[in-house]
């Protein structure tokens, strides 16, 4: 099937989704092929008013742009990889993933504040994000802090902590960076102490997985590396999450003495209980050592801040249920 006019690619309306939209578009150019913007204003940008993990849905940010993408209305769709679910949906494969920007969080403070880390921050300061990941983190590294909810896209966070809202707060370095803001990173949180989310930093490319011709041009967009560390963590991260939002870190090092190593974490939403590991990557099979990290994590009491967290979850029986395999 010919293509008629430029490829079409989908992507949320935010300026950071706009930049990582660009950033395929040229490299599409620089393989010669043309491409047009199609832009989508999602769920997870409408309601700024709650938390994410209180709205409870998974592909907050990505539901209306893979709808789009399954009827054909779209070539292609742009994603942060970390806003994409575990599990692909019938029909759409993630075919591309770019190079991966740092995956670092950044630690970011207001006016007036000196400290150039979370250790340094005053007793009771108040640190803003929207993230259960960082939250945890934050409460077991500080639990005098008070951790605030920060919601909005980029630009949204950074003029809510310029006005004080907050002292400091937590926002990943890749977005910071591809908006041209990195001169606002006081400082970055280094794995394996303090862990990113699970794909942080990687931009996914997504195709209808029977779109013959579209997979051949975006498989060339591929960077292997990215792919091996990124299988790992999403592997860990599906092993261990079963649906739900969970605060659930994960990183991949190249470490001298042991090549590529996966580091995750679990913890209790309070930061009360929190259990680390730490596994060298098969590259051969980076899935399967995700998948045993997991069963690791689990083992050493993962499994029982897990179960506390679905017990304390508001989920209907019933949309459980559905999703029992058939």
């Amino acid at each position: 099937m010919g293509m008629t006019g430029p490829l079409r690619i989908g992507t949320r309306s935010s300026e950071l989704a706009l930049f990582q939209a660009r950033q395929v578009a040229s490299l599409l150019a620089a393989l010669g092929v043309e491409s047009e913007l199609v832009t989508y204003t999602t769920i997870g940008d409408r309601i700024l008013d709650k938390p994410l993990s209180a709205i409870g849905e998974k592909g907050l940010f990505t539901a209306e742009l893979e709808a789009d993408l399954l009827d054909g209305r779209t070539d292609c769709a742009v994603h942060s990889l970390k806003d994409l679910p575990t599990a692909d949906p019938a029909g759409l494969t993630i075919v591309a993933l770019l190079e991966r920007e740092d995956p670092r969080d950044a630690f970011v403070t207001r006016p007036g504040v000196s400290a150039t880390t979370i250790a340094d921050l005053p007793k009771g300061a108040k640190v803003g994000t929207s993230s259960l990941r960082r939250r945890a983190q934050l409460r077991a590294m500080r639990p005098d802090l008070e951790v605030c909810e920060l919601r909005g896209n980029v630009g949204t966070r950074l003029r809510k902590i310029d006005e004080g809202q907050v002292d400091a707060a937590l926002l990943a370095a890749a977005g910071l960076r591809r908006l041209g803001l990195g001169h606002r990173i006081v400082s970055l949180l280094d794995a394996p102490d303090w862990l990113g989310a699970p794909g942080q930093g990687a931009i996914a490319v997504q195709a209808r997985a029977t779109d013959d011709a579209m997979l051949s041009i975006l498989r060339k967009l591929d960077h292997a590396p990215t792919r091996l560390s990124v299988a790992a963590e999403r592997a860990l991260l599906a092993s261990l999450e079963g649906g739900c939002q969970v605060p659930i870190g994960a990183a991949t090092l190249d470490e001298p003495q042991y090549g590529l190593m996966l580091h995750a974490l679990v913890a209790s939403v309070d930061g009360a209980s929190v259990v680390r590991g730490g596994l060298p990557i098969d590259r051969n099979d980076p899935a399967a050592s995700g998948r045993e990290l997991a069963r690791q994590l689990h083992e050493a009491g993962g499994a029982a801040i897990l179960a506390e967290l679905r017990a304390a979850l508001p989920h209907p029986t019933s949309s459980q249920a559905t999703e029992q395999p058939k």
